[in-house]
């Protein structure tokens, strides 16, 4: 095998990077690619965002984008469309377990129940909420601080008050639950252990 080239690389924390056509991923120093992560070709990844257990980032026929402290957690699928969409997700965005992500948009904020599916060329606006286990079809929008939910989604009603400063509070804890988990994968102590 000598002089071959590696066929992936492992995070510090033990989730994997893969080439696709010579392409790496590109992750900040500071994101979180957890064990069992997979991230594949054309994706970045921005600072103190998390990329949690089992999920897999292929960007092998378009690109990924994802901005600071966005949170995508375990299980869930991102990927695109073969030369027309590819996906985006802003900053501070929360994607919960075992969500489906294909050529689609995240804005800043928004949030993405588990077990939901974001299709192609859709948009989650900043603040947007989509159920857990909603179906948001291709070409839909859900608009700013609107709640959707169904299998097809539909609009609900919008995001309360409460419900949004919620959301908005969620990325930083889940940036925090990151440190603690780093911290244990490397058998040192917090100073004020979280949660």
């Amino acid at each position: 095998m000598s002089g071959k080239r590696a066929l992936y690389k492992e995070t510090s924390l033990g989730g994997r990077l893969t080439p696709f056509k010579g392409i790496w991923p590109t992750v900040a120093e500071d994101a979180y690619i957890f064990h069992g992560a997979q991230v594949v070709g054309d994706v970045e990844i921005g600072a103190g965002t998390s990329v949690w257990h089992n999920c897999v980032l292929r960007g092998d026929v378009n690109s990924i984008r994802i901005g600071e402290r966005s949170n995508i957690q375990d299980g869930t699928v991102i990927h695109v469309s073969t030369k027309t969409f590819p996906t985006f997700i802003g900053s501070d965005v929360l994607v919960a377990h075992m969500a489906m992500l294909h050529g689609c948009t995240l804005e800043d904020n928004a949030f993405v129940g588990m077990g939901a599916i974001v299709m192609d060329n859709s948009i989650v606006r900043t603040d947007g909420m989509l159920a857990a286990g909603a179906m948001l079809t291709p070409n839909k929008v859900v608009g700013a601080g609107e709640l959707w939910a169904g299998r097809p989604a539909k609009f609900m009603r919008n995001v309360t008050d409460v419900e949004l400063s919620k959301n908005r509070s969620m990325a930083e804890h889940y940036r925090r639950l990151a440190d603690q988990h780093k911290l244990d994968s490397l058998g040192l102590p917090a100073a004020v252990p979280y949660p």
